[in-house]
């Protein structure tokens, strides 16, 4: 196999290695924090960009107060629409790496540019129709130019995607074979959601309302693998509370499992079902065991079941688009640094003299998943492309964090202070 490195030196010819659009959103700004606290006096040459001059310059001057070098990064500006000055953008960086969402409504055109030009993307979308549409219209494209286009490196799908990885690397290392099914249990969390988020899962509603056959898509476990892939033996993502008995826990829906399972099955997927053609990958909460794990997987479950029927009809979905959180609110800093997530993974196989394995794994993030810990992670995603791209074996197209960045990505976040573990 040609080294990835004889194939892709890095690139210095652009005039920026890293541009971060929509720096003047909460989550945004939180990224460009992060790249200078970690990255500001690294060599690592990234602007700020959005669609509006003065909000930018503002931005700038306030996180020159903390960080001066800030006073230096330059100001791009192009709104989500403007195909030429998107496109002025992407051709003069390596990477461009987005907080704009909804992605639905603001990120077509900016994927579309990054795949012409031959710039490596990645974003926070958890929105399973953006990405099947965006592979539809430019992973072939992407294919031609090198563009290597990464969506959902944030909580959505981070710790799925990746720590399936994990899981399947250790199973192979200590059992030569992998786990045939990987369980993915989200268990304790502090943070609130996103509003960028919940304004995506508004704006989903919206379609299926106007399009009852976006349903279908949504509906889809395998949505996102390949066209003529395999299909394995997946169903729909649970929707009651139930018992697992691998776990010993009682376990409820996961509200972000539509997206994740999708991303976890394109990667294996793209990589060729190194796992097996009959591999199985699901997502749920688990709430413990007994007496009040079984009525807090009740309780969940029927929150949960409230809150999908008021996104769904239109009256209940005004009422809640007014009272949850907003696109560019978030929390105050020292509710992000008490935030943490907890997420535990479990896989389950056979080796080569039939006799069944287990392998058990923790992802953690330190920072509150929908803010701290996915800029975190956003901001690492992005700096691998740009530092690390000509050693990751990801070629162009629309991957995932695992098929692009893989246990590269594993590592930096692992330096970044969270905790990839196999526990067992």
């Amino acid at each position: 196999m040609t080294d990835a490195r004889d194939l892709r030196p890095r690139d210095r010819s652009r005039a920026h290695d890293l541009v971060l659009y929509g720096a003047t959103g909460f989550t945004g700004r939180l990224v460009a924090e992060y790249l200078l606290e970690h990255y500001g006096d690294s060599d690592l040459r990234f602007a700020l960009a959005g669609r509006n001059e003065g909000k930018l310059q503002r931005v700038r001057s306030e996180l020159a107060r903390k960080w001066p070098k800030a006073a230096e990064l330059p100001t791009l500006v192009a709104d989500s629409r403007d195909r030429a000055a998107l496109d002025a953008i992407t051709e003069a960086t390596s990477v461009l790496c987005t907080t704009v969402g909804p992605y639905a409504k603001y990120g077509a055109e900016v994927v579309a540019s990054c795949a012409e030009h031959g710039t490596d993307y990645c974003d926070l979308t958890g929105e399973t129709l953006f990405i099947h549409r965006m592979m539809k219209a430019h992973h072939e494209r992407a294919v031609e130019t090198g563009a290597r286009i990464v969506n959902c490196c944030g909580y959505d799908s981070i710790p799925s995607d990746l720590g399936t990885l994990m899981v399947q690397a250790a199973a192979m290392e200590k059992h030569g074979t992998p786990c045939r099914e990987v369980k993915y249990f989200a268990g304790e969390t502090s943070g609130g959601a996103s509003g960028g988020t919940l304004a995506s899962g508004f704006h989903m509603a919206e379609e299926i309302q106007r399009d009852p056959s976006v349903r279908r898509v949504m509906g889809d476990p395998y949505a996102l693998d390949p066209p003529g892939g395999s299909r394995g033996l997946d169903g729909a993502d649970q929707r009651g509370m139930r018992h697992d008995a691998d776990l010993n826990q009682w376990t409820a829906p996961f509200v972000m499992a539509g997206i994740n399972t999708r991303v976890v099955r394109r990667s294996h997927a793209l990589a060729g079902y190194p796992w097996g053609r009959d591999f199985r990958y699901s997502e749920v909460m688990s709430t413990g065991g007994g007496h009040k794990g079984f009525v807090r997987a009740a309780v969940t479950t029927l929150g949960l079941g409230a809150f999908v029927t008021g996104m769904a009809l239109p009256f209940t979905r005004r009422i809640l688009q007014r009272r949850l959180a907003q696109p560019g609110e978030g929390p105050s800093e020292s509710a992000r640094e008490k935030g943490y997530f907890v997420v535990r993974l479990l896989g389950l196989g056979r080796d080569g003299e039939g006799r069944p394995f287990t392998v058990r794994a923790k992802v953690r993030g330190e920072k509150d998943p929908g803010y701290g810990s996915t800029a975190i992670m956003l901001g690492e995603a992005a700096v691998c492309l740009a530092l690390d791209g000509h050693a990751l074996e990801g070629e162009g197209g629309l991957g995932t964090p695992a098929s692009t960045m893989g246990q590269t990505l594993v590592q930096r976040l692992r330096d970044a202070g969270m905790t990839f573990a196999i526990e067992s």
